[in-house]
């Protein structure tokens, strides 16, 4: 668990990501999560999306999330890559309902409108509605939504590879960092026998 900002981002159940989302009152805030929740990026590439990367010309939501190369986060050997996720149902419908930002190339721009958002900005928004929710010791942070949708997407029953191409790693050693289990699953695994 993470501890003063040590340690890992502790996974967020669906109650309490609607508990944090409750607290944030901003839409442009509430989508960032929703995105978190939906697509398990990070949220520094998040915060760089462009308008393009996630809505059609017409305004209406793409049926893939692109994130583009420069955005990611570099893998040990230095190279970044496109990850282009599926629009989730519940996503697709609450960035049709969304009301985009005008004139704007990013998703979600600064005040002035003339560069993104800073992390520093989102992370304390985001720890602000923790706070709020009162999950302010269970240890929750940004990345807790990544930890979360990958642990989500294994307690579903996702193999290893598919999550592994949906999330963008290399390894199969660093995603496996990602995945709280719990001992009932290895019990039902040996009661599978």
């Amino acid at each position: 668990m993470k501890n003063n900002r040590n340690g890992k981002a502790a996974i967020i159940n669906e109650r309490e990501y609607a508990k944090i989302r409750k607290e944030i009152v901003s839409a442009k805030y509430r989508l960032l999560l929703d995105l978190a929740w939906f697509t398990g990026e990070r949220w520094g590439a998040l915060l760089q999306l462009e308008v393009s990367d996630v809505f059609n010309d017409d305004g209406s939501p793409r049926k893939f999330i692109t994130f583009k190369a420069r955005t990611r986060k570099a893998s040990p050997d230095g190279k970044r890559e496109t990850r282009q996720v599926p629009t989730h149902e519940t996503l697709q419908e609450l960035l049709t309902a969304y009301k985009l930002p005008k004139d704007n190339k990013f998703l979600f721009p600064n005040r002035a409108g003339d560069s993104t958002l800073k992390l520093r900005v989102a992370d304390k928004i985001f720890r602000t509605a923790v706070e709020k929710a009162g999950l302010g010791t269970k240890g929750i942070s940004t990345h807790s939504t990544r930890r979360s949708f990958i642990t989500r997407l294994w307690k579903k029953g996702v193999d290893m590879f598919s999550i592994k191409q949906i999330t963008g790693h290399k390894s199969y050693q660093v995603l496996e960092r990602y995945i709280e289990d719990d001992t009932n699953r290895i019990q039902e695994a040996i009661n599978l026998l």
